[in-house]
C-alpha cells in the first residue's frame, strides 16, 4: 500500500498542499496589518484610567464631599387620633355593591361597631382611629379569626352620601354599600 492510498478522501493532509496554509494565514495576516497606530486615531484613549483621573476634581480639605440635603417638608398633615372609638358616620351594617343586603352570610360582609370591625370569618377590635384628609379614617385593628391573630392597620373611605365605604388594605381596595 502507498502512502497517497492510505491517505484516499483526505488530500489536504499531504503535506505541501499550499492552498490550506493561506487559509490559515490569512486572518493571521490581516491581524497583524490592523496593528497598534494610536497616533492615528484623535481622541482615542488606550488608557482609560489615565484619562479619568485627569479630569478628577480635587475635593477641599476637611470636606468629604458629602452635601446634606434639607429634610422634605410634610406633604400631607398629621392624622388627628381620636382614640379607639369608630366613628358613628361609618358603623353598621356593610355588604358588597353587587351583594343582597337581605342576605347575612355574603362574602363582603361587614358590620362595624363602636370598637370592632366584625367580618364573615373575622373580627378586628380597635386599638387606634385617627382622622386623616378628606374624611378618611385609619383603624388599626387586632383581629382574630380561623384560629390566627394578626394586627391591621385599614383606611376606610366613606363617599360624600355615606351610602358607600371603601375599605384599603394593603393597597387592595374594596367599595361596599350600606345596608343599615
Amino acid at each position: 500500500m502507498n502512502q497517497r492510498s492510505a491517505m484516499a478522501g483526505t488530500p489536504w493532509r499531504a503535506a505541501g498542499f499550499p492552498p490550506m496554509r493561506a487559509v490559515i494565514l490569512l486572518p493571521l495576516l490581516v491581524l497583524a496589518a490592523c496593528g497598534d497606530k494610536q497616533g492615528d486615531q484623535p481622541g482615542m484613549a488606550t488608557n482609560i484610567v489615565d484619562q479619568a483621573t485627569s479630569d478628577v476634581r480635587e475635593v477641599p480639605q476637611g470636606g468629604n464631599g458629602i452635601q446634606t440635603a434639607e429634610p422634605a417638608p410634610d406633604i400631607s398633615p398629621p392624622s388627628t387620633p381620636v382614640g379607639a372609638t369608630i366613628p358613628a358616620s361609618i358603623q353598621g351594617r356593610w355588604t358588597g355593591l353587587d351583594e343582597s343586603c337581605a342576605d347575612r352570610a355574603t362574602e363582603l360582609e361587614l358590620t362595624i361597631t363602636p370598637t370592632s370591625l366584625v367580618f364573615l370569618e373575622s373580627e378586628g377590635k380597635a386599638t387606634g382611629v385617627s382622622h386623616g384628609p378628606d374624611g378618611r379614617i385609619r383603624i388599626d385593628a387586632a383581629f382574630t379569626g380561623e384560629g390566627q391573630s394578626w394586627n391591621r392597620r385599614l383606611e376606610l373611605r366613606p363617599s360624600a352620601g355615606g351610602r358607600e365605604l371603601t375599605m384599603i388594605d394593603d393597597g387592595r381596595a374594596v367599595t361596599r354599600k350600606r345596608c343599615s
